[in-house]
């Protein structure tokens, strides 16, 4: 497991990346942890074990969560990375608070409906 601070550009968003020999537990204590930060998660997983791992710290996290009464909601989506000069197809679930609006989006929402409030 890797954690990287959050860029400049994306000061809102950490970043996540789980292994299939990462602990579920502490993935998802990261993640507890950034969110009572007010921070939105990225996780990042290549292959069916990390991917399992990370599905399991989601749920994890939840359980930490939840007693606190934080709801939170995830979001799948591929990424292709490069990883030792090749490109593979990894799996990046967005970890957020039930209810968050990121601001990009809030943005793109208002342009298509401009009517709307």
């Amino acid at each position: 497991m890797l954690v990287t601070t959050p860029s400049e550009s994306q000061p809102s968003i950490g970043c996540l990346k789980v292994s299939s020999k990462s602990s579920p537990a502490s993935v998802a204590g990261a993640i507890a942890g950034m969110i009572k930060d007010g921070l939105h998660v990225e996780i990042q997983a290549v292959g069916a074990g990390a991917v399992n791992q990370a599905v399991k710290a989601i749920a994890i996290s939840r359980g930490f969560l939840s007693p606190v009464g934080i709801e939170i909601v995830c979001a799948p989506s591929f990424a292709d990375i490069v990883i030792d000069g090749e490109y593979r197809t990894a799996i990046r679930f967005t970890v957020e608070p039930r209810g968050a609006v990121i601001p990009s989006i809030a943005a793109e929402q208002k342009t298509a409906n401009p009517t709307e409030r």
